[in-house]
C-alpha cells in the first residue's frame, strides 16, 4: 500500500425531504448567490419551487442560469463566470445531476479569475481561489456531488477535458433518493456504468498489498449490481435508490483511491467519444470498458481473475486463469446490456471511422500517455476503440 493523505470536507445530507434545508446550508456562506440547473424538469417536479422556498425563508437572493446539457458546455460555464462576477455573487448552487455540478465547478473557478478557465482544462496552470459550491444531487452516476473534478466540453474543437483540484470539493451536497424516482430508465442504466467505472478505474492498480480497499470496491460494485435492476423495476423502490445513491457517492469521493493509484484510460478514452458524438458518459464507459479489459489482460492477469471470482461470482480454474478472466469480462457487458446499455461503438450508432481523430486527441498528437495500470500510446487507444467496434 502507498502512503497516502485522505480529506472529505463535504458534509453530506442525505435522506427524505432534505432538499428543505437547503437554504440552511448555503446562508453561513453567502446571502446571494447563483442557482445553476439543467433543463425544465427541475420546474415540472417541483423542485426547484422547494429549493427556492427553503432559500428565500433564508433570507438569500439569487440569479438563475439554467440550460445545463449532458456534456456540459464551456459557452454556458463563460456566461455563468459572467453572472457571478457581475452580480458579485458568493455561492454557486447546482441542482441536478454530475453535467450540472461540473458545470458549476468550472464557474466557481472562473468567477476567480481574469483569464479564461478553459486554460485550467489545457493544464495550464492550477486554481487558486474558487467560489464556495453547494449541490442538490437529481441523478447519482457522477459522483461530482462529493469530488475534486469537473469535466467541461469545448464547443469549438469539440474537446472534453478535466481538471482535478480540493478547492473543488463541495461545501454540501444534499442528497434525497426521492429526487430520483423519476428518471427515464436510460439515465438510471448509464448512472449505474459510470458509478462501476469509477470503481474499476481504481481497482485496476499496479499497487500490490491493497486488500482492504480491493473489498470495498469489490462490495460497491455489488451493490450496484444488485441494486440497479431493482430501481429499474420498481423506480420508487426508496431503499434501493437510497443503496444506489450512496454506492454511487462513495465510488467517486476519494475514499477508495487511499493506498493505491488507479487507471482512468478508459475515462480519457471515453472522452473522446462524447466530446465528438456528444453520447452519455455512462453509455460510452460501456463501450469503452470492456475493449480496454481485453487489451490490458494479460498485464495482471491475476487482478483480472480476482476481480471476475469475487465481483462476478466466475468460478476459479486455476488450470485457465485467461478463461475466467474473460468471463468475468463477458457477465460485466451481458449485465450493462441487461440494463439496455450496447457494448460497442455500433450500439451508439457510431459507424464513421474517426478512430484515429480520437486516439490523436486521446493522446494529445502521441505527446502523452493515458493510463496508469497500462500506459497507453496513440496506437494502442487506437486499438482499444477498435476492438469496441
Amino acid at each position: 500500500m502507498d502512503n497516502f493523505e485522505f480529506r472529505n470536507p463535504t458534509k453530506i445530507v442525505f435522506g427524505r425531504s432534505t432538499e428543505h434545508q437547503v437554504g440552511a446550508e448555503v446562508a453561513p456562506y453567502s446571502r446571494k448567490i447563483l442557482l445553476h440547473f439543467g433543463g425544465g424538469s427541475i420546474k415540472q417536479s417541483g423542485l426547484y419551487d422547494r429549493v427556492t422556498a427553503s432559500l428565500r425563508a433564508a433570507g438569500v437572493e439569487w440569479v438563475e442560469l439554467g440550460g445545463v446539457k449532458p456534456n456540459p458546455r464551456l459557452s454556458l460555464v463563460h456566461e455563468g463566470v459572467k453572472l457571478c462576477k457581475q452580480h458579485q455573487l458568493g455561492l454557486v448552487l447546482a441542482v441536478g445531476g454530475g453535467s450540472t455540478i461540473d458545470s458549476a465547478k468550472a464557474i466557481a473557478m472562473g468567477a476567480m479569475i481574469e483569464g479564461d478557465v478553459w486554460d485550467f482544462y489545457l493544464g495550464k496552470g492550477a486554481p487558486q481561489a474558487a467560489l464556495p459550491i453547494g449541490t442538490v444531487l437529481t441523478i447519482p452516476a457522477a459522483g461530482s456531488e462529493a469530488s475534486t473534478g469537473t469535466v467541461i466540453t469545448k464547443e469549438e474543437g469539440w474537446l472534453k477535458r478535466a481538471v482535478n483540484s480540493d478547492l473543488l470539493y463541495p461545501r454540501f451536497s444534499i442528497l434525497n433518493p426521492e429526487l430520483t424516482f423519476t428518471l427515464p430508465p436510460f439515465q438510471v442504466a448509464c448512472g449505474a456504468v459510470d458509478i462501476m467505472a469509477h470503481l474499476m478505474e481504481r481497482y485496476f492498480t499496479n499497487v500490490r498489498d491493497v486488500a482492504f480497499t480491493d473489498r470495498l470496491i469489490e462490495a460497491t460494485l455489488k451493490t450496484i449490481i444488485a441494486q440497479a435492476p431493482k430501481v429499474l423495476a420498481n423506480p420508487q423502490d426508496y431503499d434501493a435508490r437510497a443503496e444506489f445513491m450512496w454506492a454511487g457517492t462513495i465510488a467517486h469521493n476519494n475514499l477508495l483511491n487511499t493506498g493505491r493509484v488507479g487507471d482512468w484510460a478508459s475515462h480519457d478514452i471515453e472522452h473522446e467519444i462524447s466530446g465528438i458524438y456528444d453520447v452519455a458518459h455512462g453509455a460510452g464507459l460501456a463501450v469503452v470498458f470492456p475493449a480496454w479489459m481485453k487489451h490490458v489482460l494479460h498485464h495482471d492477469l491475476d487482478r483480472f481473475v480476482q476481480w471476475a471470482v469475487r465481483v462476478w461470482n466466475v468460478e476459479l480454474d486455476v488450470f485457465n486463469p485467461e478463461a475466467v478472466a474473460r468471463e468475468g469480462i463477458a457477465r460485466m457487458e451481458a449485465f450493462f446490456r441487461s440494463l439496455g446499455i450496447g457494448t460497442t461503438l455500433a450500439s451508439l450508432g457510431i459507424h464513421d471511422d474517426r478512430i484515429a481523430e480520437m486516439a490523436d486527441k486521446c493522446t494529445d498528437g502521441n505527446a502523452r500517455t493515458v493510463g496508469n495500470f497500462v500506459k497507453l500510446d496513440r496506437d494502442a487507444v487506437a486499438a482499444i476503440l477498435r476492438l469496441a467496434q
